[in-house]
């Protein structure tokens, strides 16, 4: 009998989840090398090819497709009858706070990851603006909160920055109304500065909408009456970008980090280092290794 290794699955899984060797390496604490090889050694003991590599980065092959559902119900069994056994006695209650639009792709896999590592600490998600986070953070009621604005206040860290972007209906001609009809909700934290873009652009503009429901905004846009903006990458599907108008640029956002005390406890760091691996700006990954 020939048995699979967890550390090999843990990285084919990572690499396949995260797009490539260089944010898997990051996200296991391994060097890219360790990884590549053990990738190699995988596929060596299969007799199979897992990935397929390009210059845009790795796919799955069909192979490792099939893999794929095996590897991480291996690894996720794997860990917690780990942590069941051996975890170091942390219980209690993290309250993460994070904007609507970056909750994914990245914070689900994060609350996994740390709910294999520490199964007695409970995560609480609180999804809201970037306004409200920071107020329900100053009032001590969120431990670690991710925000998206123009600037980084004191103690905290920037991890990415995404260029913000006008959206519209799929083959949107609402844009080229005067005044320019927009969609923004009221506790938006670009809201403010839309208004000063455009005002300074000398586009005249009105707001169709009263609102703080995001669910309102995106059926008013994708309505074709109002245009708003979004993070590149973060429209939903009934959505688009707007290309080749000639709208205002917008600018770059970051995507801010704050954790509450200048010593956080390990759980709490230990779930931030897990979200600042995940909002790593993403790069070309690099070729594997032999």
């Amino acid at each position: 009998m020939r048995n699979l290794d967890i550390t090999t699955l843990r990285s084919f899984v990572s690499v396949a989840e995260l797009g490539g060797v260089t944010r898997a390496a990051g996200f296991l604490n391994l060097t890219q090398s360790a990884v590549s090889m053990q990738l190699k050694r995988l596929e060596e003991m299969l007799g199979l090819a897992l990935l397929e590599r390009s210059g845009r980065g790795v796919s799955l092959t069909a192979a490792g497709e099939q893999l794929l559902s095996y590897a991480r119900r291996m690894v996720d069994l794997n860990d917690e009858a780990f942590a069941r056994l051996t975890h170091k006695d942390y219980a209690g209650e993290i309250h993460l706070g994070v904007p609507h639009d970056i909750v994914y792709p990245v914070i689900p896999k994060v609350l996994q990851r740390f709910a294999a590592e520490m199964p007695r600490m409970r995560v609480q998600l609180n999804a809201s603006h970037t306004n409200k986070l920071k107020e329900m953070f100053d009032r001590g009621e969120l431990d670690v909160i991710l925000t998206t604005e123009g600037k980084l206040d004191r103690d905290g860290e920037t991890l990415n920055e995404i260029p913000l972007r006008w959206v519209g209906a799929p083959g949107a001609q609402v844009w080229k109304q005067r005044p320019l009809r927009i969609a923004q909700g009221r506790l938006c934290a670009f809201r403010t500065d839309l208004i000063s873009t455009l005002d300074n652009a000398g586009v005249s503009w009105t707001s169709v909408v009263d609102t703080d429901s995001d669910r309102t905004i995106e059926a008013t846009v994708s309505a074709d009456l109002a245009v708003c903006t979004m993070l590149e990458g973060t429209a939903p599907p009934q959505l688009s970008e707007l290309d080749g108008t000639d709208l205002p640029d917008l600018g770059v956002y970051r995507i801010n980090m704050y954790t509450a005390g200048k010593r956080p406890s390990e759980p709490v760091a230990r779930l931030a280092d897990m979200i600042r691996i995940g909002y790593e700006p993403v790069r070309m990954p690099e070729p594997l290794r032999a």
